[in-house]
């Protein structure tokens, strides 16, 4: 029986089961990042410990990444002392086959997790160290896109964001008030350049990221908390870029069908934990096959070939078509046919439903004779 938290005691037993491990020096890679990273990511859930991870664990594996990330968690501090720390910033990645067959993989190029808030002055301290550090090239995030919204419906300020504009960036809350806050301490640290890269499910997203700091940025300013220098740094993208991305990989709550198929392959301690603030996080996270993320290529600061881990680097106008046919033509619609239609049929699921042909055949004409005909092809994708 294996634990994640000892897979490095139990190598000859993995490789006979077939579970893929990092081909570099994890403890290197780990140390390194812990003291300079060039990556940041923001937002500990799911998603990235399914498709960022595998991204950053590709990269190491080739040795085109230096350092491992540093995953800072915004919202949840349990996250961080449940699902990250006790595994030492690892992860068992389960990638499901439409025949049932279970690709298992560990993950080990996350180098730690840090839940920033102010409140946790050494936490936050030291990613403030790594904002100030001119090594740092890119940011990345999946906040959900309610992570980038600021304001009621009836278009005031959230109070959250509300209470970080009047306190200004030294007592911040909300995560955009906090990267904006870190910003900041990049630009007083010599306006050192970075990419931010938001990769969360929304068109035209790096915008919408732009927009929401550039707000909280102009009403420190009027207050006085800010220079109007710093507002220049913000939107020179030769300083900081905020690209565009799409991305696409189904990432759930870790299932409870899962963990049982990993105990019975021999792990022990697979339960998914369920924290106070209703987040769902296990030692594994269950994924599909497919994947993408088509990234706008615009890092003032470098970056690693992220290319060479599956990334489409290209330019705004072509994420932006990529999007479009996603969101119009080859996913979001077919999804919402199959779930509306499967529904009243009785199913309970997308992949049952896949599995009947009047379904498959009626999402066939949407997506190709509907669908394709008025959409622009990318052709990248």
């Amino acid at each position: 029986m294996v634990e994640l938290k000892n897979w490095q005691k139990n190598v000859k037993e993995l490789k006979a089961a077939n579970v893929e491990l990092p081909y570099y020096d994890v403890a290197h890679l780990k140390a390194k990042g812990k003291k300079t990273p060039i990556w940041l990511h923001f937002g500990g859930g799911n998603l990235y410990r399914g498709f960022h991870g595998e991204i950053a664990q590709k990269l190491a594996n080739k040795q085109l990444l230096e350092a491992g990330v540093v995953v800072c968690e915004t919202f949840d501090d349990q996250v961080v002392s449940k699902g990250y720390r006790p595994y030492h910033n690892d992860v068992l990645q389960v990638v499901m086959h439409e025949n049932g067959k279970m690709d298992q993989r560990i993950l080990a190029a996350t180098a730690d997790s840090i839940y920033c808030q102010i409140e946790n002055e050494d936490g936050f301290k030291q990613v403030v160290s790594y904002f100030k550090n001119p090594a740092l090239q890119f940011v990345t995030l999946t906040i959900t896109e309610k992570g980038y919204r600021l304001k009621n419906s009836d278009g005031t300020f959230s109070a959250i964001i509300q209470k970080d504009i009047e306190k200004g960036p030294n007592q911040v809350k909300h995560t955009i008030g906090l990267i904006t806050a870190l910003l900041y301490q990049r630009y007083l640290a010599g306006a050192f350049p970075i990419a931010m890269v938001s990769t969360d499910n929304f068109s035209q997203n790096g915008q919408y990221f732009l927009n929401s700091v550039n707000e909280i940025a102009r009403a420190w300013e009027k207050k006085g908390f800010v220079e109007s220098a710093f507002l220049a740094y913000l939107n020179d993208p030769n300083q900081v870029s905020f690209p565009w991305s799409m991305i696409d990989r189904i990432t759930p709550n870790p299932s409870k069908s899962v963990q049982h198929l990993l105990e019975k392959a021999g792990w022990r301690e697979m339960g998914i934990f369920h924290t106070e603030k209703q987040t769902n996080i296990a030692p594994f996270a269950n994924t599909e096959v497919v994947h993408y993320l088509v990234l706008e290529d615009a890092f003032p600061n470098g970056r690693p070939a992220l290319e060479e881990a599956g990334v489409i680097l290209t330019d705004r106008k072509t994420v932006d078509k990529v999007d479009r046919m996603k969101v119009t033509t080859c996913l979001n619609p077919l999804h919402t046919v199959l779930a509306i239609t499967g529904c009243l049929l009785g199913y309970t699921s997308i992949s049952s439903e896949m599995k009947d042909p009047d379904l498959v055949a009626l999402i066939n004409e949407i997506g190709y004779r509907e669908g394709l005909s008025v959409i622009e092809n990318p052709k990248i994708i």
